[in-house]
């Protein structure tokens, strides 16, 4: 299972709908990521891709200062599972691999 590429994510949160942006990719035989979303980027730390389940934790400073701790499964081309952060209720994550074409619009 490869989790390598870019993402398109969609996050239900109690406030609304989120969108962002992931990058994957191997360094050294490490899986890292960023995360990106309205002029902001942020590191993904603790990347893990067990089978096709992949957890990762990043920290936001927009809308609010969190820590959000993803935890999904990879099935091809698409992705779902959820973000919590800290004791807040988890939200629904979905997301898309974007294809060569996409990457170069």
């Amino acid at each position: 299972m490869s989790a390598e590429g870019t993402w398109n994510l969609s996050i239900r949160t109690p406030v609304g709908k989120i969108h962002a942006v992931v990058d994957l990719h191997r360094q050294d035989g490490v899986l890292t990521g960023t995360a990106r979303r309205d002029g902001e980027e942020v590191p993904l730390t603790g990347v893990v891709l067990d089978g096709d389940r992949l957890t990762w934790t990043q920290a936001v400073t927009k809308p609010l200062r969190l820590n959000l701790a993803f935890d999904v499964t990879i099935d091809g081309d698409t992705l779902a599972g959820t973000s919590r952060a800290g004791r807040m209720p988890a939200s629904k994550v979905t997301g898309e691999r974007r294809t060569a074409t996409e990457d170069r619009s």
